[in-house]
Protein backbone atom coordinates (compact mmCIF):
# COMPACT_ATOMS: atom_id res chain seq x y z
CA UNK A 1 0.00 0.00 0.00
CA UNK A 2 1.28 3.41 -0.90
CA UNK A 3 1.19 5.82 2.02
CA UNK A 4 0.36 9.43 1.33
CA UNK A 5 0.79 12.54 3.42
CA UNK A 6 -1.05 15.79 3.13
CA UNK A 7 1.15 18.78 3.86
CA UNK A 8 -1.66 20.95 5.07
CA UNK A 9 -4.44 20.57 7.61
CA UNK A 10 -3.23 19.63 11.13
CA UNK A 11 0.39 20.35 10.27
CA UNK A 12 0.16 24.07 10.64
CA UNK A 13 2.50 25.19 13.37
CA UNK A 14 4.81 24.32 16.22
CA UNK A 15 5.41 20.70 17.07
CA UNK A 16 2.94 19.46 14.46
CA UNK A 17 4.78 21.33 11.73
CA UNK A 18 8.12 19.91 12.82
CA UNK A 19 6.62 16.41 12.84
CA UNK A 20 5.21 16.95 9.38
CA UNK A 21 8.55 18.11 8.03
CA UNK A 22 10.29 15.14 9.67
CA UNK A 23 7.87 12.70 8.06
CA UNK A 24 8.31 14.45 4.74
CA UNK A 25 12.06 13.93 5.02
CA UNK A 26 11.72 10.26 5.94
CA UNK A 27 9.03 9.19 3.49
CA UNK A 28 11.22 9.07 0.37
CA UNK A 29 13.59 6.63 2.07
CA UNK A 30 10.72 4.14 2.33
CA UNK A 31 9.53 4.75 -1.23
CA UNK A 32 6.20 6.24 -0.13
CA UNK A 33 4.50 8.84 -2.24
CA UNK A 34 4.39 12.42 -1.04
CA UNK A 35 1.20 14.05 -2.24
CA UNK A 36 0.87 17.74 -3.09
CA UNK A 37 -1.92 20.21 -3.58
CA UNK A 38 -2.08 22.97 -6.13
CA UNK A 39 0.52 25.60 -5.23
CA UNK A 40 2.33 23.54 -2.56
CA UNK A 41 6.09 24.15 -2.56
CA UNK A 42 8.22 21.38 -4.07
CA UNK A 43 11.74 21.54 -2.69
CA UNK A 44 14.59 21.24 -5.18
CA UNK A 45 17.85 20.09 -3.60
CA UNK A 46 21.23 20.71 -5.16
CA UNK A 47 23.52 17.70 -4.70
CA UNK A 48 26.86 17.33 -6.43
CA UNK A 49 28.97 18.10 -9.48
CA UNK A 50 31.86 16.27 -11.10
CA UNK A 51 33.52 15.21 -14.36
CA UNK A 52 31.17 13.35 -16.69
CA UNK A 53 33.62 10.48 -17.27
CA UNK A 54 34.56 10.06 -13.58
CA UNK A 55 31.30 9.12 -11.83
CA UNK A 56 32.94 8.68 -8.40
CA UNK A 57 34.80 11.98 -8.46
CA UNK A 58 32.12 14.28 -7.14
CA UNK A 59 32.09 17.54 -5.20
CA UNK A 60 29.40 19.52 -3.47
CA UNK A 61 27.46 21.69 -5.87
CA UNK A 62 28.18 24.79 -3.85
CA UNK A 63 31.93 24.39 -4.34
CA UNK A 64 31.31 26.16 -7.66
CA UNK A 65 30.59 29.91 -7.79
CA UNK A 66 26.84 29.53 -8.27
CA UNK A 67 23.68 30.98 -6.78
CA UNK A 68 23.31 29.92 -3.19
CA UNK A 69 21.26 30.94 -0.15
CA UNK A 70 22.85 33.00 2.59
CA UNK A 71 22.46 30.08 4.98
CA UNK A 72 23.01 26.65 3.42
CA UNK A 73 20.64 24.10 4.94
CA UNK A 74 21.46 20.46 4.25
CA UNK A 75 18.97 17.62 3.98
CA UNK A 76 19.14 14.77 6.51
CA UNK A 77 20.69 11.81 4.65
CA UNK A 78 20.76 8.08 5.27
CA UNK A 79 24.08 6.27 5.76
CA UNK A 80 23.83 4.80 2.28
CA UNK A 81 23.37 8.24 0.73
CA UNK A 82 26.40 9.61 2.57
CA UNK A 83 28.55 6.67 1.39
CA UNK A 84 27.24 7.24 -2.11
CA UNK A 85 28.62 10.77 -2.03
CA UNK A 86 25.31 12.62 -1.72
CA UNK A 87 25.40 16.05 -0.06
CA UNK A 88 21.94 17.49 -0.65
CA UNK A 89 21.23 21.10 0.28
CA UNK A 90 18.28 23.38 -0.30
CA UNK A 91 18.42 25.59 -3.37
CA UNK A 92 17.05 29.01 -4.27
CA UNK A 93 14.71 27.59 -6.92
CA UNK A 94 11.11 28.45 -6.02
CA UNK A 95 8.93 25.68 -7.45
CA UNK A 96 5.24 25.19 -6.72
CA UNK A 97 3.12 22.17 -7.61
CA UNK A 98 1.43 22.53 -11.03
CA UNK A 99 2.33 26.22 -11.31
CA UNK A 100 4.32 27.24 -14.39
CA UNK A 101 7.04 29.87 -14.13
CA UNK A 102 8.70 31.72 -16.99
CA UNK A 103 12.10 33.42 -16.86
CA UNK A 104 12.20 33.76 -13.09
CA UNK A 105 15.38 35.43 -11.82
CA UNK A 106 17.38 33.19 -9.50
CA UNK A 107 20.20 35.58 -8.66
CA UNK A 108 22.70 37.99 -10.16
CA UNK A 109 26.39 37.25 -9.64
CA UNK A 110 29.54 39.24 -10.16
CA UNK A 111 32.36 36.70 -10.42
CA UNK A 112 36.01 37.36 -9.82
CA UNK A 113 38.67 36.31 -12.28
CA UNK A 114 39.49 33.29 -10.10
CA UNK A 115 35.87 32.21 -10.03
CA UNK A 116 35.61 32.60 -13.79
CA UNK A 117 38.68 30.40 -14.21
CA UNK A 118 37.12 27.83 -11.87
CA UNK A 119 33.95 27.73 -13.95
CA UNK A 120 35.88 27.60 -17.20
CA UNK A 121 37.99 24.66 -15.93
CA UNK A 122 34.84 22.82 -14.77
CA UNK A 123 33.18 23.27 -18.17
CA UNK A 124 36.30 22.13 -20.03
CA UNK A 125 36.37 18.98 -17.86
CA UNK A 126 32.72 18.33 -18.77
CA UNK A 127 31.33 18.87 -15.30
CA UNK A 128 27.70 17.87 -14.85
CA UNK A 129 25.45 18.64 -11.91
CA UNK A 130 22.84 16.58 -10.07
CA UNK A 131 19.75 18.09 -8.46
CA UNK A 132 17.08 16.11 -6.59
CA UNK A 133 13.37 16.89 -6.69
CA UNK A 134 10.97 14.60 -4.80
CA UNK A 135 13.77 11.97 -4.73
CA UNK A 136 14.10 12.20 -8.53
CA UNK A 137 17.64 12.96 -9.77
CA UNK A 138 17.95 15.72 -12.34
CA UNK A 139 21.14 15.94 -14.41
CA UNK A 140 22.58 18.58 -16.65
CA UNK A 141 25.87 20.08 -17.76
CA UNK A 142 27.34 23.13 -16.09
CA UNK A 143 28.25 24.68 -19.40
CA UNK A 144 28.97 24.23 -23.09
CA UNK A 145 32.27 23.72 -24.89
CA UNK A 146 32.99 23.62 -28.60
CA UNK A 147 36.24 22.86 -30.43
CA UNK A 148 36.39 23.51 -34.14
CA UNK A 149 38.95 23.80 -36.91
CA UNK A 150 42.70 23.36 -36.96
CA UNK A 151 43.82 26.57 -38.60
CA UNK A 152 42.41 28.77 -37.35
CA UNK A 153 41.51 26.88 -34.17
CA UNK A 154 38.53 28.02 -32.12
CA UNK A 155 37.81 27.12 -28.53
CA UNK A 156 34.44 28.25 -27.21
CA UNK A 157 33.36 27.90 -23.59
CA UNK A 158 29.93 28.96 -22.39
CA UNK A 159 28.05 28.88 -19.09
CA UNK A 160 24.41 27.88 -18.92
CA UNK A 161 22.74 30.69 -17.04
CA UNK A 162 19.15 29.64 -17.75
CA UNK A 163 17.56 26.25 -16.99
CA UNK A 164 14.16 24.98 -18.10
CA UNK A 165 12.67 22.50 -15.61
CA UNK A 166 10.16 20.06 -17.10
CA UNK A 167 8.17 18.23 -14.42
CA UNK A 168 5.61 15.47 -15.00
CA UNK A 169 2.85 14.75 -12.51
CA UNK A 170 -0.07 12.36 -12.11
CA UNK A 171 -2.81 13.48 -9.78
CA UNK A 172 -1.15 14.76 -6.64
CA UNK A 173 2.30 13.17 -7.03
CA UNK A 174 5.43 13.96 -9.02
CA UNK A 175 6.38 11.34 -11.61
CA UNK A 176 9.46 12.68 -13.38
CA UNK A 177 11.60 15.77 -13.77
CA UNK A 178 14.44 16.88 -15.99
CA UNK A 179 16.23 20.02 -17.05
CA UNK A 180 16.66 21.35 -20.56
CA UNK A 181 18.76 24.02 -22.26
CA UNK A 182 17.39 23.35 -25.73
CA UNK A 183 16.37 26.92 -26.52
CA UNK A 184 19.02 28.64 -24.39
CA UNK A 185 22.19 30.39 -25.52
CA UNK A 186 25.23 29.90 -23.23
CA UNK A 187 27.00 32.87 -21.69
CA UNK A 188 30.49 32.99 -23.26
CA UNK A 189 33.33 32.92 -20.77
CA UNK A 190 36.30 31.99 -22.92
CA UNK A 191 39.34 34.09 -22.35
CA UNK A 192 38.96 37.46 -24.00
CA UNK A 193 35.38 36.78 -25.10
CA UNK A 194 31.99 38.08 -24.16
CA UNK A 195 30.08 41.31 -24.49
CA UNK A 196 30.41 44.30 -22.22
CA UNK A 197 28.55 43.81 -18.98
CA UNK A 198 27.93 40.12 -19.70
CA UNK A 199 31.15 38.39 -20.74
CA UNK A 200 34.63 38.44 -19.38
CA UNK A 201 35.54 42.00 -18.61
CA UNK A 202 38.52 43.26 -16.61
CA UNK A 203 39.11 39.79 -15.22
CA UNK A 204 35.50 39.42 -14.00
CA UNK A 205 32.12 38.22 -15.17
CA UNK A 206 28.63 39.47 -14.40
CA UNK A 207 25.83 36.98 -15.01
CA UNK A 208 22.15 36.71 -14.22
CA UNK A 209 20.85 33.21 -13.55
CA UNK A 210 17.22 32.53 -14.47
CA UNK A 211 14.94 29.53 -14.70
CA UNK A 212 11.57 28.39 -15.98
CA UNK A 213 9.27 25.65 -14.67
CA UNK A 214 6.75 23.80 -16.82
CA UNK A 215 4.37 21.12 -15.55
CA UNK A 216 3.07 18.29 -17.76
CA UNK A 217 0.39 15.74 -16.91
CA UNK A 218 1.38 12.06 -17.12
CA UNK A 219 -0.66 8.86 -17.18
CA UNK A 220 2.09 6.84 -15.49
CA UNK A 221 1.14 5.90 -11.89
CA UNK A 222 3.47 6.74 -9.04
CA UNK A 223 4.18 3.03 -8.39
CA UNK A 224 5.77 2.79 -11.85
CA UNK A 225 7.62 6.08 -11.99
CA UNK A 226 10.97 4.25 -11.76
CA UNK A 227 10.35 3.10 -15.34
CA UNK A 228 10.31 6.70 -16.52
CA UNK A 229 13.68 7.40 -14.93
CA UNK A 230 15.14 4.16 -16.30
CA UNK A 231 14.18 5.17 -19.83
CA UNK A 232 15.74 8.63 -19.52
CA UNK A 233 18.81 9.10 -21.71
CA UNK A 234 21.07 11.75 -20.17
CA UNK A 235 23.69 9.03 -19.64
CA UNK A 236 24.50 6.41 -22.34
CA UNK A 237 22.48 3.20 -22.11
CA UNK A 238 24.51 -0.01 -21.76
CA UNK A 239 22.28 -2.38 -19.77
CA UNK A 240 20.15 -4.67 -21.92
CA UNK A 241 18.69 -8.14 -21.48
CA UNK A 242 21.58 -10.39 -22.52
CA UNK A 243 20.22 -13.92 -22.88
CA UNK A 244 23.16 -15.09 -24.98
CA UNK A 245 25.55 -14.75 -22.06
CA UNK A 246 23.12 -16.60 -19.76
CA UNK A 247 22.74 -19.44 -22.27
CA UNK A 248 26.54 -19.61 -22.63
CA UNK A 249 26.94 -19.87 -18.87
CA UNK A 250 24.20 -22.50 -18.57
CA UNK A 251 25.85 -24.63 -21.26
CA UNK A 252 29.13 -24.39 -19.37
CA UNK A 253 27.45 -25.54 -16.16
CA UNK A 254 25.77 -28.48 -17.91
CA UNK A 255 29.08 -29.58 -19.41
CA UNK A 256 30.88 -29.33 -16.09
CA UNK A 257 28.15 -31.16 -14.23
CA UNK A 258 28.20 -33.84 -16.92
CA UNK A 259 31.95 -34.14 -16.49
CA UNK A 260 31.81 -34.40 -12.72
CA UNK A 261 28.72 -36.58 -12.42
CA UNK A 262 29.21 -38.97 -15.35
CA UNK A 263 32.91 -39.20 -16.19
CA UNK A 264 34.32 -38.70 -12.72
CA UNK A 265 31.80 -41.04 -11.07
CA UNK A 266 32.63 -43.76 -13.61
CA UNK A 267 36.31 -43.34 -12.81
CA UNK A 268 35.54 -43.57 -9.10
CA UNK A 269 33.46 -46.69 -9.70
CA UNK A 270 36.46 -48.35 -11.32
CA UNK A 271 38.69 -47.16 -8.47
CA UNK A 272 36.33 -48.62 -5.85
CA UNK A 273 36.15 -51.94 -7.72
CA UNK A 274 39.94 -52.14 -7.87
CA UNK A 275 40.67 -50.97 -4.34
CA UNK A 276 38.00 -53.11 -2.64
CA UNK A 277 39.00 -56.47 -4.18
CA UNK A 278 40.83 -57.43 -1.00
CA UNK A 279 38.75 -56.71 2.07
CA UNK A 280 41.01 -58.53 4.55
CA UNK A 281 44.43 -57.47 5.79
CA UNK A 282 45.71 -54.32 7.34
CA UNK A 283 45.86 -50.94 5.77
CA UNK A 284 49.64 -51.04 5.79
CA UNK A 285 49.64 -54.26 3.74
CA UNK A 286 47.29 -52.78 1.26
CA UNK A 287 49.43 -49.68 1.01
CA UNK A 288 52.34 -51.69 -0.34
CA UNK A 289 50.58 -52.73 -3.55
CA UNK A 290 48.28 -49.84 -4.20
CA UNK A 291 48.79 -46.49 -5.72
CA UNK A 292 46.63 -43.49 -6.42
CA UNK A 293 44.38 -41.74 -3.99
CA UNK A 294 43.80 -44.81 -1.74
CA UNK A 295 47.42 -44.95 -0.63
CA UNK A 296 47.19 -41.54 1.01
CA UNK A 297 44.11 -42.32 3.12
CA UNK A 298 46.21 -41.96 6.29
CA UNK A 299 47.49 -38.56 5.22
CA UNK A 300 44.60 -36.91 3.44
CA UNK A 301 43.09 -35.62 6.68
CA UNK A 302 46.38 -34.39 8.08
CA UNK A 303 45.69 -30.88 9.29
CA UNK A 304 47.12 -28.10 7.13
CA UNK A 305 49.50 -25.32 8.18
CA UNK A 306 48.08 -21.92 9.12
CA UNK A 307 44.88 -23.40 10.53
CA UNK A 308 43.68 -20.07 11.93
CA UNK A 309 44.02 -18.32 8.59
CA UNK A 310 42.22 -21.13 6.75
CA UNK A 311 39.30 -21.02 9.19
CA UNK A 312 39.18 -17.24 8.99
CA UNK A 313 38.98 -17.42 5.18
CA UNK A 314 36.15 -19.97 5.37
CA UNK A 315 34.28 -17.93 7.95
CA UNK A 316 34.46 -14.61 6.11
CA UNK A 317 33.73 -16.35 2.80
CA UNK A 318 30.57 -17.87 4.30
CA UNK A 319 29.61 -14.44 5.58
CA UNK A 320 29.88 -12.83 2.15
CA UNK A 321 28.01 -15.72 0.53
CA UNK A 322 25.16 -15.05 2.96
CA UNK A 323 25.40 -11.30 2.40
CA UNK A 324 25.40 -11.56 -1.40
CA UNK A 325 22.44 -13.94 -1.38
CA UNK A 326 20.56 -11.63 0.96
CA UNK A 327 21.18 -8.58 -1.23
CA UNK A 328 19.99 -10.36 -4.38
CA UNK A 329 16.87 -11.73 -2.67
CA UNK A 330 16.04 -8.28 -1.28
CA UNK A 331 16.44 -6.84 -4.77
CA UNK A 332 14.13 -9.49 -6.23
CA UNK A 333 11.55 -8.53 -3.60
CA UNK A 334 11.66 -4.97 -4.93
CA UNK A 335 13.26 -3.39 -1.88
CA UNK A 336 15.74 -1.37 -3.94
CA UNK A 337 14.03 1.32 -5.95
CA UNK A 338 15.96 3.55 -8.31
CA UNK A 339 14.60 6.53 -6.38
CA UNK A 340 15.98 5.29 -3.05
CA UNK A 341 19.39 6.88 -2.98
CA UNK A 342 22.03 4.65 -1.35
CA UNK A 343 19.52 1.90 -0.42
CA UNK A 344 21.85 -0.94 -1.44
CA UNK A 345 24.73 0.64 0.47
CA UNK A 346 22.64 0.87 3.63
CA UNK A 347 21.37 -2.70 3.25
CA UNK A 348 24.89 -4.04 2.67
CA UNK A 349 26.20 -2.38 5.82
CA UNK A 350 23.32 -3.68 7.95
CA UNK A 351 23.62 -7.19 6.49
CA UNK A 352 27.39 -7.17 6.99
CA UNK A 353 26.86 -6.44 10.67
CA UNK A 354 24.10 -9.02 11.03
CA UNK A 355 26.04 -11.76 9.20
CA UNK A 356 29.12 -11.34 11.39
CA UNK A 357 27.71 -14.18 13.48
CA UNK A 358 27.95 -16.41 10.37
CA UNK A 359 31.67 -15.79 9.97
CA UNK A 360 32.28 -16.22 13.70
CA UNK A 361 30.34 -19.48 13.90
CA UNK A 362 31.80 -21.05 10.74
CA UNK A 363 35.35 -20.09 11.60
CA UNK A 364 35.31 -21.13 15.28
CA UNK A 365 33.33 -24.29 14.60
CA UNK A 366 35.75 -25.58 11.98
CA UNK A 367 38.75 -24.41 14.00
CA UNK A 368 37.53 -26.62 16.87
CA UNK A 369 37.06 -29.56 14.49
CA UNK A 370 40.66 -29.40 13.31
CA UNK A 371 41.85 -29.17 16.92
CA UNK A 372 42.91 -25.55 16.94
CA UNK A 373 44.13 -24.21 20.27
CA UNK A 374 44.68 -20.47 19.74
CA UNK A 375 40.99 -19.59 19.61
CA UNK A 376 41.49 -15.96 20.65
CA UNK A 377 43.87 -15.40 17.73
CA UNK A 378 41.34 -17.12 15.47
CA UNK A 379 38.60 -14.69 16.51
CA UNK A 380 40.84 -11.68 15.97
CA UNK A 381 42.01 -12.92 12.58
CA UNK A 382 38.44 -13.63 11.43
CA UNK A 383 37.32 -10.19 12.51
CA UNK A 384 40.20 -8.42 10.75
CA UNK A 385 40.52 -10.48 7.56
CA UNK A 386 38.19 -8.20 5.63
CA UNK A 387 37.71 -5.21 7.90
CA UNK A 388 41.46 -4.42 8.00
CA UNK A 389 41.89 -4.29 4.17
CA UNK A 390 38.62 -2.37 3.95
CA UNK A 391 39.78 0.22 6.46
CA UNK A 392 43.14 0.57 4.71
CA UNK A 393 41.52 0.98 1.28
CA UNK A 394 38.94 3.40 2.64
CA UNK A 395 41.65 5.45 4.35
CA UNK A 396 43.74 5.75 1.19
CA UNK A 397 40.79 6.53 -1.09
CA UNK A 398 39.26 9.10 1.24
CA UNK A 399 42.65 10.70 1.90
CA UNK A 400 42.98 11.27 -1.83
CA UNK A 401 39.42 12.62 -1.95
CA UNK A 402 40.11 14.92 0.98
CA UNK A 403 43.36 16.14 -0.56
CA UNK A 404 41.49 16.81 -3.80
CA UNK A 405 38.56 18.41 -1.98
CA UNK A 406 36.06 15.70 -2.99
CA UNK A 407 33.28 13.94 -1.31
CA UNK A 408 36.85 -29.74 11.94
CA UNK A 409 38.58 -34.76 10.93
CA UNK A 410 36.91 -38.06 10.11
CA UNK A 411 39.93 -40.40 9.81
CA UNK A 412 43.15 -41.27 11.63
CA UNK A 413 46.46 -40.01 10.25
CA UNK A 414 50.01 -41.36 10.26
CA UNK A 415 52.53 -40.05 12.74
CA UNK A 416 54.97 -39.52 9.87
CA UNK A 417 53.82 -37.85 6.71
CA UNK A 418 54.08 -39.86 3.48
CA UNK A 419 56.63 -38.79 0.91
CA UNK A 420 54.85 -37.04 -1.93
CA UNK A 421 56.08 -38.16 -5.37
CA UNK A 422 57.29 -35.69 -7.94
CA UNK A 423 54.29 -34.11 -9.62
CA UNK A 424 54.02 -33.27 -13.34
CA UNK A 425 53.83 -29.61 -14.27
CA UNK A 426 50.11 -29.68 -14.99
CA UNK A 427 49.37 -30.61 -11.36
CA UNK A 428 51.20 -27.67 -9.84
CA UNK A 429 49.35 -25.06 -7.81
CA UNK A 430 49.74 -22.29 -10.40
CA UNK A 431 48.19 -24.42 -13.15
CA UNK A 432 45.28 -25.45 -10.95
CA UNK A 433 44.74 -21.81 -9.99
CA UNK A 434 44.72 -20.80 -13.65
CA UNK A 435 42.17 -23.48 -14.56
CA UNK A 436 40.07 -23.14 -11.42
CA UNK A 437 39.99 -19.36 -11.72
CA UNK A 438 39.43 -18.99 -15.45
CA UNK A 439 36.39 -21.27 -15.82
CA UNK A 440 34.23 -19.55 -13.15
CA UNK A 441 35.35 -16.20 -14.51
CA UNK A 442 34.33 -17.18 -18.05
CA UNK A 443 30.87 -18.05 -16.72
CA UNK A 444 30.34 -14.49 -15.46
CA UNK A 445 32.57 -12.46 -17.75
CA UNK A 446 29.73 -11.02 -19.83
CA UNK A 447 27.58 -10.20 -16.80
CA UNK A 448 30.62 -8.69 -15.13
CA UNK A 449 30.63 -5.89 -17.68
CA UNK A 450 27.10 -4.85 -16.74
CA UNK A 451 27.97 -4.99 -13.04
CA UNK A 452 31.00 -2.77 -13.61
CA UNK A 453 28.90 -0.40 -15.73
CA UNK A 454 26.51 -0.09 -12.79
CA UNK A 455 29.06 0.17 -10.00
CA UNK A 456 31.40 2.56 -11.83
CA UNK A 457 28.91 4.25 -14.10
CA UNK A 458 25.49 5.76 -13.73
CA UNK A 459 23.31 2.82 -14.74
CA UNK A 460 20.59 1.40 -12.47
CA UNK A 461 20.87 -2.43 -12.48
CA UNK A 462 17.39 -3.98 -12.43
CA UNK A 463 17.97 -7.46 -13.89
CA UNK A 464 18.19 -9.11 -10.47
CA UNK A 465 16.61 -12.39 -11.65
CA UNK A 466 19.42 -12.80 -14.17
CA UNK A 467 21.93 -11.80 -11.49
CA UNK A 468 20.64 -14.53 -9.15
CA UNK A 469 20.90 -17.07 -11.99
CA UNK A 470 24.48 -16.02 -12.78
CA UNK A 471 25.39 -16.11 -9.08
CA UNK A 472 24.09 -19.71 -8.82
CA UNK A 473 26.02 -20.60 -11.98
CA UNK A 474 29.20 -19.12 -10.54
CA UNK A 475 28.94 -21.15 -7.32
CA UNK A 476 28.05 -24.34 -9.23
CA UNK A 477 30.99 -24.01 -11.61
CA UNK A 478 33.35 -23.30 -8.71
CA UNK A 479 32.18 -26.39 -6.81
CA UNK A 480 32.46 -28.66 -9.88
CA UNK A 481 35.92 -27.45 -10.82
CA UNK A 482 37.10 -27.84 -7.23
CA UNK A 483 35.94 -31.47 -7.05
CA UNK A 484 37.62 -32.31 -10.35
CA UNK A 485 40.94 -30.65 -9.47
CA UNK A 486 40.94 -32.25 -6.00
CA UNK A 487 40.48 -35.71 -7.55
CA UNK A 488 43.40 -35.17 -9.91
CA UNK A 489 45.51 -33.99 -6.99
CA UNK A 490 44.72 -37.06 -4.86
CA UNK A 491 45.29 -39.38 -7.83
CA UNK A 492 48.85 -38.10 -7.89
CA UNK A 493 49.23 -39.16 -4.22
CA UNK A 494 49.37 -35.54 -3.11
CA UNK A 495 47.36 -35.04 0.08
CA UNK A 496 47.92 -31.28 0.37
CA UNK A 497 44.41 -30.46 -0.70
CA UNK A 498 43.36 -28.08 2.09
CA UNK A 499 44.84 -24.85 0.86
CA UNK A 500 44.92 -26.03 -2.77
CA UNK A 501 41.12 -26.33 -2.80
CA UNK A 502 40.80 -22.78 -1.51
CA UNK A 503 43.32 -21.29 -3.92
CA UNK A 504 42.18 -23.13 -7.05
CA UNK A 505 38.77 -21.52 -7.40
CA UNK A 506 39.57 -18.59 -5.15
CA UNK A 507 41.95 -17.42 -7.87
CA UNK A 508 38.88 -16.19 -9.75
CA UNK A 509 39.42 -12.96 -7.85
CA UNK A 510 42.71 -12.48 -9.70
CA UNK A 511 40.94 -12.75 -13.05
CA UNK A 512 38.31 -10.27 -11.87
CA UNK A 513 40.98 -7.75 -10.90
CA UNK A 514 42.72 -8.22 -14.26
CA UNK A 515 39.36 -7.60 -15.91
CA UNK A 516 39.02 -4.39 -13.92
CA UNK A 517 42.29 -3.20 -15.50
CA UNK A 518 40.89 -4.02 -18.94
CA UNK A 519 37.62 -2.26 -18.14
CA UNK A 520 39.37 0.86 -16.92
CA UNK A 521 41.53 1.25 -20.01
CA UNK A 522 39.21 -0.07 -22.74
CA UNK A 523 35.61 0.25 -21.59
CA UNK A 524 35.57 3.52 -19.71
CA UNK A 525 36.76 7.07 -20.05
CA UNK A 526 37.77 7.45 -16.41
CA UNK A 527 40.98 9.28 -15.59
CA UNK A 528 42.68 11.30 -12.88
CA UNK A 529 44.18 10.49 -9.50
CA UNK A 530 40.95 10.57 -7.48
CA UNK A 531 39.00 8.28 -9.82
CA UNK A 532 41.96 5.91 -10.39
CA UNK A 533 42.74 5.42 -6.70
CA UNK A 534 39.10 4.77 -5.86
CA UNK A 535 38.53 2.43 -8.83
CA UNK A 536 41.61 0.25 -8.32
CA UNK A 537 41.36 0.32 -4.51
CA UNK A 538 37.80 -0.91 -4.39
CA UNK A 539 38.28 -3.24 -7.39
CA UNK A 540 41.09 -4.95 -5.47
CA UNK A 541 38.84 -5.22 -2.43
CA UNK A 542 36.03 -6.66 -4.58
CA UNK A 543 38.38 -9.25 -6.08
CA UNK A 544 39.42 -10.20 -2.53
CA UNK A 545 35.77 -10.72 -1.55
CA UNK A 546 35.18 -12.95 -4.59
CA UNK A 547 38.28 -14.98 -3.65
CA UNK A 548 36.94 -15.47 -0.14
CA UNK A 549 33.49 -16.52 -1.32
CA UNK A 550 34.59 -18.90 -4.07
CA UNK A 551 37.45 -20.27 -1.96
CA UNK A 552 34.91 -21.18 0.72
CA UNK A 553 32.57 -22.90 -1.76
CA UNK A 554 35.55 -24.71 -3.29
CA UNK A 555 36.82 -25.96 0.08
CA UNK A 556 33.48 -27.31 1.30
CA UNK A 557 32.82 -29.02 -2.05
CA UNK A 558 36.26 -30.68 -1.92
CA UNK A 559 35.79 -31.68 1.73
CA UNK A 560 32.39 -33.24 0.97
CA UNK A 561 33.91 -35.13 -2.00
CA UNK A 562 36.85 -36.44 0.04
CA UNK A 563 34.62 -37.56 2.89
CA UNK A 564 32.43 -39.39 0.37
CA UNK A 565 35.17 -41.33 -1.40
CA UNK A 566 37.10 -42.34 1.75
CA UNK A 567 33.90 -43.29 3.55
CA UNK A 568 33.05 -45.58 0.62
CA UNK A 569 36.53 -47.17 0.65
CA UNK A 570 36.77 -50.52 2.52
CA UNK A 571 39.72 -50.43 4.90
CA UNK A 572 40.54 -52.12 8.24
Amino acid sequence: MTARLECSGPCVAGRSMRLCVLVLCLLPHFGWAVSYKQGDPVILYVNKVGPYHNPQETYHYYTLPVCRPKEVRHKALSLGEVLDGDRMAESLYNIHFKENTERQTLCKLTLSEKEVDQLREAIEELYYFEFVLDDIPIWGFVGYMEESGFLPHSHKVGLWTHLDFNIEYNGDSVIFANVSVKDVKPEPIEEGGGDAGHGVSSGGLTVTHTYSVRWFESTLPHSRRAERLRDYSFFPKTLEIHWLSIINSLVLVVLLLGFVIIILMRVLKNDFARYNVEEDGSCDDLDQGDNGWKIIHTDVFRFPPYKSLLCAVLGVGAQFLTLATGIIVMALLGMFNVHRHGAINSAAIVLYALTSCVSGYCSCSFYTQIQGQRWVWNIILTSALFSAPLFFTWSVVNSVHWWSGSTQAPCRTRNIARQIPQQPWYKHTAVHMAIGGFLPFSAISVELYYIFATAWGREHYTLYGILLCVFAILLSVGACISVALTYFLLSGEDYRWWWRSVLSTGSTGIFIFVYSLFYYHNRSNMSGLVQSVEFFGYSLLTAFVFSLMLGTVSFWASLAFIRYIYRSLKMD
